[in-house]
């Protein structure tokens, strides 16, 4: 018993464990979580799946062993005891009971024993007579069944660890271990390239596995996941996702429901059903249940327009993909041809975010799901759905990678409507956003062809005179202006504002040749400036191209919001200097393709678990609410005629308050009998 519980004590820290830590997490999540020492100590136990480890499965192993031996060695003699009235016991040994009554009464011994039966009788007691030449013997018990309490409670131990190992990868790594069974091959692409021995047959006792289908299509298959390998579980019926449905709040457009709309034919019976399944309203059939797990982009189409961030053209471009697609994309800068290759890593027509909150990150359409619904829905007054957007990945001939992720509409941040595009550089866990002001039409085309005019020397020239026509700075000659606006803009179209601060810093140049130190600070002020109203007159150049009318200040609110894209604009065209790719792609149109995830679990352990819960409550009920109690009488003659002795003694395995306050009313009761 003693092992028992030890064992029982080690799965109790092993449970704690397993629910404070998230389970089935991927490496990088844990790793950016508790680091990377903790991250090795955790995966030698391997905490990350604790129920399925093998130290776990054999602690509970060795728990049903241990306590069913227990059983089986003291459940004979409880029953036996619990059944025996004890009536062998000896008068004399109740004078060793420290709950015992010795009275003398005024009648004789055989109503003496009729009076005991009945106060027995009235208590509640069962009792058992004996007689013998020194007297009668009355043996009473109630409560006996106590020790029922203690049988259902250990069986309960062992049913619900059985259903925990029936219910556990246990059964399919006996039929890995024994039964000649081998994963998926990482080169099968498709169900037909899947051997017998990578399959679990719809016969398989216990299985939890995911199936995974587009909208429109259809699966009898489920992926089990097993020791960090992949097996195929076959199902005795087909599902088709006829549609994945998500509605929405009308107030702030966030999700308030999700849910699957499929078909259920049974490939034995040919049987059909139409099921809506979503979070708990799972759906079984042939002792298989399907819950609602999750969700992913089933393989949307997408539009996608190009914007060129290098180089003075100005021509978008377009490009049809899919997600989880790939194609080769060939890019034009300075008469050169680059070849990049654009996947299409993930979609989302949904992005609910808290702008408050500080820089956006990309999340799992789960997870936004699960912001806004469920226990979490309602929590968070801030957050908004700002739209659609696309996770890519460029890869050039070299091979290196860059992860980008733009959002499809503009959001409103720090009072202006922007664009963003993001960008993860390798071995970087964040993505850096580029804010890019709307226009006046909450488009990006009166940005990007500033852009272009930036790298335009031409653009740059007209823009610098401009400016000098009207400069009525009093620390330069007139002629000095239009060569220090154009190179102010010349230098930023390279560089940005980082680019600025390295010319007039002298970075690479001899420190002979360099701007003396102490007028270091006025000239990249005189840069800055000269910058910024060269700016505002080369956009005018740009809107008078666009057949626009040129930007006024004619009011306080049109000035401010005009220093706020001038602002923005200019932040933005420095850090797509080093932006880098030579296009960025935006998304125009879409079709969402979504794709459901729905678990597919047999669990023959579930209903041993039920039945081990009901063992263990009325276990614990039995033991906390019926109290043993055993009384020995023993009634003989007294010394005088008409008079009888009675000896007695009380006794419980627990003695309580209560079981004091009955001995002390069996004291009273028959202290008064004696009285008579």
């Amino acid at each position: 018993m003693r092992f028992a519980v030890s064992l029982l004590s080690f799965i109790c820290v092993a449970s704690i464990i397993g629910t404070v830590l998230p389970q089935n997490q991927t490496e990088l999540q844990y790793t950016d979580q508790f680091g990377t020492f903790w991250y090795t100590v955790f995966s030698k136990f391997g905490v990350s799946q604790i129920y399925n480890t093998w130290w776990f499965l054999v602690i509970m192993g060795f728990l049903v062993v241990s306590t069913s031996v227990c059983l089986l060695r003291n459940t004979p003699k409880m029953v036996k005891d619990m059944r025996s009235f004890r009536e062998y016991i000896r008068e004399g040994s109740l004078r060793a009971f420290p709950h015992k009554l010795s009275v003398e009464v005024g009648v004789d011994q055989e109503t003496a024993v009729g009076m005991s039966q009945s106060w027995l009788k009235k208590e509640g007691y069962r009792y058992r007579e004996k007689v013998s030449e020194n007297g009668v013997l009355l043996a009473a018990k109630k409560g006996s069944t106590n020790r029922l309490g203690y049988i259902f409670a250990h069986v309960a131990i062992v049913v619900i660890c059985i259903g925990g190992l029936l219910d556990s990868e246990l059964p399919n790594r006996l039929q890995i271990w024994f039964g000649s069974k081998a994963p998926i091959s990482a080169t099968a692409k498709y169900i037909s390239d899947v051997p017998e021995e990578a399959r679990f047959f719809s016969s398989n006792p216990s299985f939890r596995g995911n199936v995974s289908i587009s909208e429109g299509g259809n699966s009898s298959y489920a992926l089990l996941g097993l020791g960090g390998e992949q097996f195929l579980q076959v199902l005795p019926f087909d599902i088709k996702l006829n549609k994945f449905i998500i509605e929405y709040y009308e107030t702030n457009g966030m999700p308030k429901r999700f849910a699957s709309d499929v078909t259920i034919t049974d490939l034995e019976t040919k049987e059909v059903e139409n099921r809506i399944i979503e979070v708990n309203h799972p759906f079984s059939k042939d002792g298989i249940t399907l819950y609602q797990s999750s969700f992913h982009d089933g393989g949307s189409k997408l539009l996608l327009t190009g914007y060129p961030v290098s180089g003075q053209a100005t021509d978008t471009f377009e490009l049809n993909m899919a997600v989880a697609g790939t194609s080769q994309l060939t890019t034009t800068l300075n008469g050169e041809n680059k070849e990049y290759r654009v996947t299409i890593d993930d979609f989302k027509p949904i992005n609910v975010e808290n702008l408050n909150a500080g820089t956006l990150q990309p999340k799992s359409f789960e997870e936004q799901i699960l912001a806004v619904t469920g226990s979490a829905a309602g929590k968070d007054r801030e957050v908004q759905n700002v739209g659609p957007s696309v996770a890519y990945t460029l890869s050039d001939d070299n091979n290196q990678s860059v992860k980008y992720n733009n959002y499809m509409l503009p959001m409103v941040l720090d009072d202006s409507l922007v664009f963003l595009a993001g960008i993860q550089l390798p071995g970087e866990s964040m993505f850096r956003y580029v804010r890019m002001p709307a226009d006046d039409k909450g488009t990006l085309n009166e940005f990007m062809a500033m852009r272009a005019a930036l790298e335009n020397p031409g653009m740059r020239s007209q823009a610098a005179r401009a400016f000098a026509e009207k400069s009525r700075d009093e620390r330069f000659n007139a002629e000095m202006i239009t060569p220090l606006a154009e190179q102010a803009l010349g230098i930023f179209a390279k560089g940005g504002f980082m680019g600025i601060d390295q010319y007039v810093d002298g970075v690479n140049v001899p420190e002979a040749e360099r701007i003396p130190e102490d007028l270091r600070e006025p000239m990249k002020k005189v840069l800055r400036d000269y910058l910024l109203f060269s700016a505002v007159e080369l956009r005018n150049l740009v809107r008078t191209e666009a057949g626009l009318e040129s930007i006024s200040f004619s009011s306080r609110e049109e000035a401010e919001n005009q220093a706020r894209w001038f602002d923005l604009s200019l932040r933005a065209l420095s850090d797509l200097s080093v932006y880098p790719a030579p296009v960025m792609l935006q998304i125009k149109n879409f079709e969402h393709i979504q794709a459901s995830v729905l678990q597919a679990t047999r669990s023959p352990g579930k209903s041993s678990v039920y039945l081990g819960s009901l063992f263990l409550i009325i276990g614990v009920f039995t033991m906390f609410y019926i109290r043993d109690r055993r009384i020995w009488m023993w009634i003989k003659p007294g010394e005088t005629e008409n008079s009888s002795k009675i000896m007695s003694a009380m006794t419980s395995q627990k003695r309580t308050l209560d079981f004091n306050r009955e001995f002390e009313r069996f004291r009273h009761d028959f202290s008064d009998l004696a009285k008579k």
